[in-house]
């Protein structure tokens, strides 16, 4: 349990691990609050990129003065128009070490990495089945099911049985960290050898996750190549939200266990980095946090997404008991927030209004909630949801890292909240 104070204190280290990297540093006091500790997380960080343009003032998007040398903190840049042949040198967002990983591949967010890999993949194979998870990103099922023809689409249900077997035609898994708990675990206990290719998502697990380790063991066991794909403005940049940044980063299969074909994959790190330029999705200088890499900053993050999965484990037990007709799906793999069903079924829309009065109506009374479209941050956040495996729509509640006792009773005030509004006929 971690109290108000130990909590204040944490956030002021935060605070301050931020503020060290301005130029010309705030005027910084611990805060007092949540609230506060928000307020101020959020006026550094726009301190920090306001910053970063009077500095990069030089650097273009046409790279017109050769005096110009680009960086944020410890990450420094290359690049010609455009940013096509944008060379990233820095820290890793991950922590593994002699894993065969490459160099990271960074874009313009999550969406723009999984979306060149996607269609990179088109290069490589004339036609493949695109094994899929419940639970999966909705996003980068649309995507797949619009633009990436080439991909057929096989949505996976428990148990898997066979689904992983060898087939007439190649097998790419994507293994999502939005994955349901049940249906990730029972993927990584499963024969991966009849696989071709994975993706694995790892956006929802912090970036030194055991999750990721066992996984990268897992497909090494199996010979399977693998890229990581992932979105850095939600647990890597301390709740800020600091840029749209996304990155894929290759990982070599076991040489031991090389599989027909596999020549092609290593192809597709290239074919990827062809997408990124012709797609426009290089990454923005300005969006790589320079407070990343330091001993302090792995420390602090660590020590935020313990507390959000503290929080979260807390909460699917509390509303498992008291909201159990009304809990839509509570043990997501990455344990990073909750789903709510309403008593009537809900639409896009009626799920939107009831995130947004739920959060109106609680921050009213105090308490650090907000509607907000993302995870990740000091304060819960609420959002419409929609399971695009089951096509229904329910309301999402992202845990925050918070202390104990705050999220305790946020956890009980929005569980009283849902259930007057469900028995008062739950709609929008």
């Amino acid at each position: 349990m971690e109290t108000i104070e130990a909590y204040l204190e944490r956030k002021h280290c935060e605070l301050r691990l931020l503020n060290d990297c301005l130029s010309h540093r705030l005027d910084l006091t611990r805060p007092r609050s949540v609230d506060e500790g928000v307020a101020s997380k959020f006026r550094i960080t726009a301190a920090l990129r306001a910053e970063h343009e009077l500095q990069a003032w030089k650097a273009t998007e046409t790279s017109w003065s050769l005096a110009a040398k680009p960086v944020s903190g410890p990450f420094e840049f290359r690049y010609d128009y455009q940013r096509a042949d944008l060379t990233v040198c820095g820290p890793s967002f991950y922590e593994f070490e002699g894993s065969g990983m490459s160099k990271a591949i960074y874009t313009a967010s999550g969406m723009a990495a999984i979306s060149a890999v996607l269609l990179a993949s088109a290069q490589i194979v004339e036609k493949a089945d695109l094994l899929v998870l419940p639970g999966s990103y909705g996003e980068t099922l649309e995507l797949i099911k619009g633009l990436v023809p080439h991909l057929r689409l096989a949505a996976l249900s428990l148990p898997l049985g066979d689904a992983f077997a060898s087939a007439n035609s190649p097998k790419i898994l994507l293994l999502d960290s939005c994955a349901l708990a049940g249906a990730f675990e029972a993927a990584v206990r499963s024969d991966g050898s009849g696989l071709d290719f994975m993706i694995f998502d790892t956006t929802c697990f912090a970036g030194s996750s055991g999750r990721i380790r066992r996984v990268l063991s897992w497909a090494r066991r199996y010979g399977i190549p693998l890229v990581l794909v992932r979105s850095h403005n939600k647990l890597d940049s301390l709740g800020a939200e600091y840029g749209r940044l996304g990155s894929a980063v290759f990982v070599q299969g076991n040489d031991d266990r090389q599989r027909a074909g596999w020549s092609d994959w290593r192809r597709l790190e290239a074919e990827t980095r062809n997408a990124v330029r012709l797609l426009g999705g290089a990454a923005l200088p300005a969006h790589f946090p320079p407070f990343v890499g330091s001993a302090a900053y792995r420390d602090l993050t660590k020590r935020r997404v313990a507390a959000i999965l503290r929080n979260g484990r807390s909460t699917a037990r509390y509303f498992a008991a008291r909201l159990p007709a009304l809990s839509a799906e509570l043990h997501f793999a990455h344990g990073l927030y909750v789903t709510l069903r309403g008593s009537r079924p809900l639409d896009e829309a009626s799920a939107r209004q009831a995130a947004e009065d739920m959060s109106n109506e609680l921050r009213a009374e105090g308490l650090p909630i907000r509607h907000a479209g993302s995870f990740g941050f000091d304060f819960a956040a609420t959002e419409w949801f929609h399971d695009a495996t089951t096509d229904q729509y329910s309301v999402r509640v992202a845990v925050s890292d918070l202390p104990t006792q705050v999220w305790d009773d946020l956890t009980a005030a929005i569980a009283r909240w849902w259930q007057v509004r469900q028995s008062r006929g739950g709609g929008g």
